[in-house]
């Protein structure tokens, strides 16, 4: 019991002698549950602090893709958007060259670069930059147009003020050279271009119509000089008309002699061949009027606008605006100065062969200008050139009035057919048509100065002609020799100017003189009884004949000649064959 009791006592005592290291303890625990709870609650911050942390990489990264793809999409337009700048960007250079330095050879760089990015600024009107820019582009375009319009009206004012101004040496080494800013004009200042146009084409006009006027007129005075008439094959004491004149049939070839000059005329003793002088003229205007519409074509022809950006570095990818191969075909500017005539300060031609100066534009011009394009051409040119068609209309029918030789008459119809098919090579269609309506006006005139020809020939031989043979009574054998050498020498200048045997209307006119001929030797030798001295007279006039023949011409090959050749030989074979058969006669009798 004692036992239990002081057990029972000794076991408070216990607790109370460890009551503070429980206290302790207890408060040990309570400090550990309170560190616990703290560290819970800095693991459960970390935890957010990470997430946090987690989010903003994630978004970093994000940011890095995005600064990434940005990069790439800047890189992408970099050169795009580098283009659209420097091509609707004006330099300081260029707007100060524009704006105040003079017109010059280096405003045809300027005004090339200043147009393309004028161009671009008006094809870029979405970009702010551009529309910006448009309105000063616009105010050097105004003051390009006003200089440039200065410019070439003071460039046509020699033209306009003297006709001994070189108009070949104006066109081929000063208004060419310009041609692009006139370009320019036509596609950014219209207005200005048309005024220009009519500008140029009234100085030139003037200076056309008073150089061949007075040229006109300078030929008529040389004409007056040596009067000629026409003459029919029976009348007329002098065979000058008749002869065979090779220096005289040499007019009807561009390769001919050189041609006159305004000068001559001063000296009252020089005289030319009515021919001599239309192929002067003529040879004076086709190097003028061919040049003047190679120019006008090279000049005025309506040029397209150059390229501007590159449609592959657009940012907005407008089409880009490109000249097509056709716009742009046209005659280079050496290849022109080489195919210009030498030019004459006095309108008078020069000493020159006319054939071979101009090689066929063909090979330079391709392809040819559309239809609209010749109209226009055609048209400036006709402004240009009408009174100088004139002035030749009236030359031409001042020679053919009164009507001339025969054979000058086809000499000048030879040298139209030579003109036209050089002018066809030079490609001058209105120059090309107004000299075929020349041509179209002689061939009646031939026709009828054949017609004479013939009809002389037959009221002679019927005895009813009023010419100088039909003065004596009687047809004699120096009537007959005359006529014969007289249609020898047409026949023969006829062969000499007629390269083609078909010409139909040349050999059948012939062919009629010559059975009118041989009808006039027949009435003459029809009155002879005696066979021999009958044939005799007749072979006599056929040896005439081909003696002339052989010896008045130079196309010995000519088909026409042989066969004419042929026909007489067959009559003198027949005389002969005659004589020789009346002397067998009377020698068997």
């Amino acid at each position: 019991m004692s036992s239990s009791t002081s057990g029972n006592t000794s076991q408070p005592d216990f607790y109370q002698e460890r009551a503070r290291d429980f206290v302790d303890l207890h408060e040990q625990v309570e400090t550990s549950d309170k560190l616990l709870d703290s560290l819970e609650n800095f693991l459960s911050t970390f935890q957010k602090d990470l997430n946090a942390v987690a989010g903003q990489i994630s978004e970093l990264q994000d940011r890095s893709k995005d600064i990434e793809g940005r990069l790439k999409s800047r890189k992408k337009i970099e050169r795009p958007l580098s283009s659209l700048l420097s091509d609707i960007t004006v330099s300081p250079f260029l707007a100060k060259t524009i704006l105040d330095s003079n017109v010059g050879e280096p405003w045809i760089d300027a005004i090339q670069q200043f147009e393309q990015r004028l161009i671009t600024s008006r094809s870029r009107t979405r970009v702010k930059a551009a529309r910006d820019l448009g309105e000063v582009a616009e105010g050097l375009r105004i003051v390009a147009a006003t200089k440039l319009r200065g410019f070439f009206l003071a460039l046509f004012q020699p033209i306009r003020s003297s006709v001994t101004t070189n108009m070949q040496v104006i066109q081929t080494s000063v208004l060419l050279k310009y041609a692009p800013l006139f370009g320019f004009l036509q596609r950014q200042a219209p207005a200005v271009a048309n005024e220009l146009q009519r500008a140029y084409a009234g100085a030139a006009r003037l200076y056309y119509e008073t150089g061949f006027r007075r040229y006109a007129r300078s030929l008529g005075l040389i004409k007056t000089r040596s009067p000629e008439k026409f003459e029919t094959i029976t009348s007329g004491d002098s065979d000058k008309n008749f002869v065979m004149d090779l220096n005289r049939l040499q007019h009807g070839k561009l390769d001919g002699p050189s041609a006159t000059l305004s000068y001559m005329a001063d000296s009252k003793s020089h005289k030319e061949p009515v021919e001599g002088l239309l192929r002067s003229l003529l040879l004076v205007f086709m190097d003028n009027a061919t040049s003047e519409y190679v120019f006008i074509s090279k000049f005025f022809a309506s040029s397209p606008s150059p390229p501007s950006v590159d449609a592959s570095l657009s940012l907005m990818t407008p089409t880009a605006i490109v000249p097509t191969p056709s716009a742009m075909a046209s005659p280079e500017t050496t290849a022109f100065a080489e195919n210009r005539s030498p030019s004459a300060s006095d309108f008078g031609g020069s000493s020159r062969h006319a054939s071979g100066v101009f090689p066929s534009l063909g090979a330079v011009i391709s392809p040819g200008p559309s239809r609209e394009e010749q109209a226009v051409v055609d048209a400036i040119w006709k402004q240009i050139m009408d009174p100088v068609l004139e002035y030749c209309q009236n030359f031409a029918r001042l020679a053919l009035e009164p009507m001339p030789s025969t054979t000058p008459l086809l000499t000048m119809i030879r040298l139209t057919e030579e003109v036209v098919t050089e002018i066809q090579k030079r490609r001058c269609p209105p120059a090309e048509s107004f000299i075929f309506g020349l041509r179209l006006q002689m061939w009646p005139i031939f026709q009828k100065a054949m017609h004479e020809h013939i009809e002389s020939l037959k009221r002679l031989a019927e005895g009813t002609g009023t010419g100088y043979f039909s003065r004596t009574s009687t047809i004699t054998d120096a009537v007959i020799a005359k006529i014969s050498r007289r249609y020898v020498g047409l026949f023969n200048s006829f062969v000499y100017l007629t390269e083609h045997e078909e010409e139909t209307m040349i050999f059948s006119n012939l062919q009629r003189l010559r059975e009118e001929l041989v009808k006039l030797m027949n009435r003459h030798t029809e009155r002879i009884n005696d066979r021999v001295t009958k044939a005799t007279a007749q072979s006599a006039v056929y040896e005439l004949i081909l003696q002339e023949l052989s010896n008045g011409t130079q196309h010995t090959a000519h088909l026409k000649l042989q066969k004419e050749i042929a026909f007489w030989s067959y009559l003198d074979e027949e005389a002969k064959r005659k004589i020789v058969s009346a002397v067998s006669g009377a020698v068997s009798q």
